[in-house]
């Protein structure tokens, strides 16, 4: 029988090439695609406390968001899991209450005001108040938060937008006087840390600015 010649596909050839040619000299590692999951994280031990920029001294008047104006009482060192740990012990007068705050953990903590700031304060509390018809719930939690912000311009926003120039217990809420009260103690304590004069001058100032100093004269 006649021998039959088979052609080889060149095609097949060209493409075995290609595929060679792609993968030569590659491993399937570098084949992979990077994942996310794949990639390894360094975990460095701290031995020292990091601290932030903002350094405190003793008697330094500060301002925790929360709770309001605080004095700087000592700086003290505990060593916790085998790290240096510093931090602030901070009196706050109003509330008769002592914080502990690491000096690394400031985001809630700040200097208290210029007297620009201020001043800026004594402006906001003269401006007219802004008058929401939202329900009291919800603009009482909004007030809140403002007052916890330890902003004192959202502070004196509060004071401002809550104070009634009066003081007949009718015209208020229970929740409202009740938010006022706070807003009012927590900016005239920061006012009296700045200005450096008594709650009474300060009460004065807050309240001709308010509108609330014919208030004053008819309760005395």
């Amino acid at each position: 029988m006649p021998k039959i010649k088979v052609k080889k596909n060149k095609k097949l050839k060209v493409l075995k090439k290609t595929k060679n040619f792609k993968t030569k000299g590659k491993s399937k590692t570098d084949l992979k695609m990077p994942s996310g999951s794949e990639e390894k994280l360094e975990i460095k031990k701290i031995k020292k406390q990091p601290t932030e920029k903002r350094v405190y001294n003793l008697k330094d008047y500060v301002v925790y968001a929360k709770h309001g104006v605080g004095k700087i009482m000592a700086v003290e060192k505990a060593t916790i899991g085998q790290i240096d740990i510093q931090f602030y012990k901070i009196f706050i007068e109003k509330e008769k209450l002592t914080l502990t705050v690491p000096i690394n953990q400031q985001s809630k903590l700040r200097p208290i005001s210029s007297i620009n700031q201020i001043n800026k304060c004594i402006s906001i509390l003269k401006s007219k108040p802004k008058i929401k018809r939202t329900m009291w719930s919800r603009r009482a939690q909004e007030y809140d938060q403002k007052i916890n912000s330890g902003k004192i311009y959202e502070l004196a926003e509060v004071v401002k937008d809550l104070n009634k120039n009066t003081d007949i217990i009718a015209d208020q809420s229970y929740s409202e006087r009740q938010l006022f009260e706070k807003s009012y103690e927590r900016l005239k304590s920061e006012f009296e840390a700045v200005l450096k004069t008594s709650p009474e001058e300060v009460q004065k100032k807050m309240d001709k600015a308010l509108g609330r100093t014919k208030i004053s004269e008819d309760i005395k």
